[in-house]
């Protein structure tokens, strides 16, 4: 049940759900209990002798029968089983059936169930109220009538306000009142607390629903997260290993020292990613470990440089501004993109490419732009869309290539920097070659 339906259960057009097998049976019951009750307190009355003209036992039959047989479907359908029970309980009043205990009971039960049951609660209401309306008014006019009969209570004095009779007609009242009164009261109390519990039963589910989609959710950030850990570790080192082996494979024979060269860059690219990768699952196993010491960020990008020349791709770092201390996150997240870009320069620039990393500290930001002047020949000839940013600087490239996985390192970048709140601008350049920029905004520091 969603939010919107917990919400219309409260209203009041709830309605409690259809009574089942075991209800039914256990009403069923409760009526032929009352039936046979009825009965025999019928039969103890007339024994004792206080209805001195008791009606014919045609007339029993029907009116025990009607306070006490319908019962069974008083669930079912509330209004008119009260309202056949009503009748019944006027019959036996009216007729002098010598029954007075069962059916109050069987129409005290029949007024509850339609406060505690019935969905149309206008009816509902206006059911209970006509019917104790109309039996307030029988007992008022019985009791006038009575008042002149001298047949009627005798010995007991009628002179004066509070005489005697006068004293029996309030407490006749009163007790109807009260009857009448606490029959509403619980047919409410029960239906207030069967929809409040439907609501809670409702909500329960609703946050059970909450709490599965926030694991799944949980899970696939942190497959996301995972992914992209091992792509920037992975792709970086596995990049550097390829261009260095295949410069060990073209110089082997004509220039063994070189060869040697490359191949000590291949190992020492391959001891880096498998360190990387195994401080990686490091902190998976244990996600509680506070291991901030080893995390990379931009102090470390001089090492990018470091490795991007070390592969062949010359590269320069210059740095605008003066560097403020950044957040670990933002650190970490200008890193990586530095790291990607990189990678991606080795891949695609081509031969004799050369990258050049900005790094700048702007009032309020930190922005990293990671620029080449080489040739993708792999570009296709796509139309371009403009990025935001610098207007014509910055176009955003066709598909690199149509292999699974293409584009994972340009949606790692901005998954990355979107999550610390910046924006990451990739395209080719009006100059030739490639640019990727990533803006950050800062918070502003006190004193600053």
């Amino acid at each position: 049940m969603t939010r919107t339906e917990a919400r219309a259960a409260s209203t009041a057009t709830w309605a409690r759900p259809a009574p089942d097998a075991a209800a039914l049976r256990a009403d069923t019951g409760l009526a032929i209990l009352l039936a046979f009750s009825a009965t025999l307190t019928s039969l103890l009355y007339r024994r004792i002798g206080i209805f001195e003209h008791p009606a014919p036992p045609w007339v029993w039959v029907v009116g025990l029968g009607l306070c006490t047989l319908p019962l069974a479907l008083r669930r079912r359908y509330p209004v008119p089983v009260a309202l056949v029970t009503a009748v019944g309980f006027y019959i036996c009043g009216e007729y002098t059936v010598p029954e007075v205990l069962i059916t109050n009971i069987g129409l005290f039960i029949a007024l509850y169930t339609v406060g505690a049951w019935e969905p149309r609660r206008v009816l509902a209401f206006w059911t209970r109220f006509g019917i104790a309306v109309a039996m307030v008014l029988w007992l008022v006019v019985s009791l006038v009538v009575s008042s002149s009969s001298e047949d009627a209570f005798p010995g007991v004095s009628r002179s004066g306000i509070f005489s005697a009779y006068a004293t029996f007609a309030v407490i006749q009242i009163v007790t109807n009142l009260l009857y009448f009164g606490g029959a509403f009261s619980f047919g409410e109390r029960s239906w207030r607390a069967a929809r409040l519990q439907a609501q809670l039963e409702a909500q329960g589910r609703e946050l059970d629903l909450e709490r599965q989609t926030s694991a799944a959710q949980a899970v696939a950030l942190d497959r996301i997260a995972i992914a992209r850990e091992l792509h920037d570790v992975v792709a970086h080192h596995v990049s550097v290993m390829g261009i260095q082996a295949a410069a060990a494979r073209r110089s082997l024979e004509r220039d063994p020292s070189a060869a040697a060269r490359a191949l000590e860059i291949v190992e020492e690219s391959a001891h880096s990613a498998v360190a990387e990768l195994r401080q990686l699952v490091h902190t998976l196993r244990t996600p509680e470990a506070d291991d901030t010491a080893s995390t990379v960020g931009i102090a470390q990008v001089q090492s990018l440089i470091e490795e991007s020349q070390g592969a062949g791709t010359p590269a320069t770092l210059i740095v605008v501004g003066t560097p403020v201390p950044l957040p670990m996150l933002v650190d970490v997240a200008l890193y990586r993109v530095v790291q990607e870009a990189l990678t991606n320069v080795r891949k695609h620039a081509g031969r004799g490419a050369e990258a050049a990393v900005r790094l700048r500290f702007a009032p309020g930001a930190v922005e990293v732009e990671v620029s080449d002047d080489g040739v993708r020949s792999t570009l296709g000839k796509g139309r371009p869309d403009q990025t935001a940013g610098d207007p014509g600087s910055v176009a955003a490239a066709p598909p690199l290539t149509s292999a699974p996985g293409a584009h994972l390192g340009l949606r790692g970048m901005r998954e990355r920097i979107g999550a610390v709140g910046g924006t990451v601008q990739a395209g080719r350049r009006e100059t030739g070659g490639f640019i990727v920029r990533a803006r950050v905004p800062l918070a502003e520091r006190d004193g600053s």
